[in-house]
């Protein structure tokens, strides 16, 4: 089992910047990849960046691509996505979430094993 604990959310104006934290335990080993969905109020989960646990390679939906960075810090077990130029339509629960195969995109909800709380992240206009 794995355990996620987002931190880090909360509210800002727009143009503004946060920064999410996703510490992880228990079999950390085997993660293959974390990654980062939002929710929106009557919307689906929708993918938002990927990192791979052990190469450091990332991904990004386009709609966060220039304003957002994935990063891990395998020492400390934890996940950042660092968001800057935030929009209103960023606002949504972001949730942490975690993968120990490859198989299916990444870029896909079920794929992933383990998912944390989530952490509300409001953007003013």
């Amino acid at each position: 089992q794995v355990q996620l604990v987002e931190s880090g959310g909360g509210l800002v104006q727009t143009g503004g910047s946060l920064r999410l934290s996703c510490a992880a335990s228990g079999r950390t080993f085997s993660n293959y990849a974390m990654g980062w969905f939002r929710q929106a109020p009557g919307k689906g989960r929708e993918f938002v960046a990927r990192i791979m646990w052990s190469g450091g390679e990332t991904s990004y939906a386009d709609s966060v691509k220039g304003r957002f960075t994935i990063s891990r810090d395998i020492a400390k077990n934890t996940v950042y996505l660092q968001m800057d130029s935030l929009k209103p339509e960023d606002t949504a629960v972001y949730y942490c979430a975690a993968r120990t195969t490859p198989y299916g995109y990444h870029g896909v909800s079920n794929y992933y094993d383990y998912w944390g709380q989530g952490t509300q992240v409001t953007v003013s206009s």
